[in-house]
């Protein structure tokens, strides 16, 4: 199945500022990373993902703005880089900084059992006597429940369902979510998988408030927003700056400022401040950045996971960290290029699945700038030649050539769906089988490839795969769905 970044629409669903996408005509001549930008934004609110966008581009040290659309719907009140979003789980990455300061001063162990940081016991926080670690909070393998007391209302209509739970977490204390988690269960053996949850950076954001007896604001205030010159992200003193934010149904949005979500999600900025906060990360001459951007979890030649950062490789081996959010109301998307000098943040007044679109909004603008990579057009014109026959052989004669050439799971898993929705199914199995080869164990490998036979009309081939892929993963309900429906009579 296709792999994405996270939604997190359950839970609500000093820069130089060079020419924006609503120049004047006595602005500095365009450059192509102007025009792709204008281009790929004005389509994007044309295409109806969401009513405004602000995109925030530090490229060799210095930041670019685009701004597309409206803050409020129905008026004519375009965004600029002053205009304040809320950034949902990128939040995380400053929680996760603050704890990198903190285990650089030696105030707090990574390794350590969360609940030496805890008020009173919890037998229940460990896993056949693995506990959950200070470090497994911040790469998101914790295997705590998602959120803790749950604010979501059920069977309640989704335009206003985010207005009860809005109120719920307006409501809950830190008490209570002490109380409540005496009886939390783990989900799997801590530190095996990761899987979001906001409990996890609350109960972290709380932690490293009673280390330094202070509150979360002073801390982010002092180790994060005021060395890079930031604004700061919490409260309201902004909020006459902020968005508007709408569902996809075009139903405006509450705000959220409940202190029980701002360690998980409840941070607002806007691209002036979240530009500094790139440029920072490239340059990472603060030992705290280095550490964030570390793996904790996982193969960095794969997909690992740093504090919060997702880590990989691009096609032609250059390292890549990432991030998304969702509000109620807001969408954000962040990625570093740090061996190409090159980072990006786009923030949008619509939640939900305008976090992936903006990924692919990014992805499209990072080729136009750059150009596809030399290992890219080679694989991509091998594999048109062969028809998508023999992959890995292909891959292998490739890679002769293009020592650099660096294929990851999730991006050939990614590029096969891409190539099933432009009608060409056999090259997309042959990209699906490529990933079954060089990933045995992957349960989702399997999966995709039996949606490949299943586009073909190879009903035994797509059973088949379907239950080698339940094998090695029985919790896999995509697989176990399609398996019922393929064996119906």
């Amino acid at each position: 199945m296709p792999v994405r970044l996270p939604l997190f629409a359950a839970l609500l669903c000093a820069a130089i500022a060079l020419p924006h996408a609503d120049a004047s005509p006595a602005s500095p001549p365009a450059t192509r990373m102007d025009l792709t930008f204008q281009r790929l934004g004005e389509a994007f609110v044309k295409g109806g993902h969401t009513d405004g966008m602000s995109i925030a581009v530090v490229k060799d040290g210095k930041a670019h703005f685009y701004n597309f659309g409206t803050t409020t719907r129905g008026k004519d009140s375009p965004p600029t880089e002053h205009s304040v979003y809320e950034i949902g789980s990128i939040s995380k990455l400053f929680n996760s900084l603050l704890l990198a300061h903190a285990v650089l001063e030696g105030r707090i162990d990574p390794q350590a059992d969360i609940r030496r940081y805890l008020p009173g016991a919890y037998p229940n926080l460990e896993w056949e006597g693995t506990p959950v670690r200070i470090i497994d909070l911040a790469d998101t393998t914790s295997a705590l429940p998602d959120n803790l007391p749950n604010p979501f209302p059920a069977n309640t209509d989704p335009d206003k369902a985010p207005f009860i739970a809005n109120a719920a977490m307006e409501r809950t204390t830190p008490a209570q979510v002490d109380e409540a988690l005496k009886d939390a269960k783990l989900l799997r053996k801590p530190g095996t998988q990761p899987q979001h949850s906001n409990l996890a950076p609350d109960l972290l954001g709380r932690i490293l408030e009673r280390i330094y007896g202070e509150p979360y604001e002073t801390l982010l205030a002092r180790y994060i927003e005021q060395p890079m010159g930031m604004q700061a992200g919490t409260g309201n003193a902004r909020a006459a700056d902020e968005v508007d934010g709408y569902n996809k149904r075009h139903v405006a949005m509450p705000r959220l400022y409940a202190r029980a979500f701002l360690m998980a999600g409840g941070l607002r900025y806007s691209t002036t401040d979240m530009a500094k906060f790139i440029r920072a990360e490239l340059e990472a001459t603060d030992p705290a950045i280095r550490l964030t951007q570390q793996p904790a979890w996982g193969d960095p030649l794969q997909s690992a996971v740093g504090y919060n950062w997702t880590l990989s490789r691009t096609v032609d081996g250059k390292r890549r960290l990432r991030t998304s959010g969702s509000t109620f109301g807001c969408s954000s998307y962040i990625e570093l290029y740090p061996d190409m000098g090159y980072g990006i943040i786009l923030l949008a007044n619509r939640p939900g699945e305008t976090q992936n679109e903006m990924q692919d909004l990014a992805n499209q603008a990072l080729e136009d700038i750059f150009g596809k990579p030399a290992a890219l057009q080679a694989l991509e014109q091998a594999l048109q030649a062969g028809g998508g026959r023999d992959v890995s052989r292909t891959v292998a004669d490739v890679r002769r050539k293009h020592p650099e050439l660096h294929l990851t799971e999730d991006y050939v898993n990614t590029w096969a769906y891409r190539l099933l929705r432009e009608g060409k199914p056999q090259q997309a199995l042959g990209l699906f089988r490529y990933n079954t080869e060089q990933w045995p164990q992957s349960w989702n490998a399997f999966d995709s490839l039996a949606e490949g036979y299943e586009a073909l009309g190879d009903k035994p081939q797509a059973i088949s795969n379907y239950r080698k892929s339940l094998v090695l993963d029985p919790s896999n309900t995509h697989g176990a769905e399609r398996l019922k429906q393929l064996l119906q009579p």
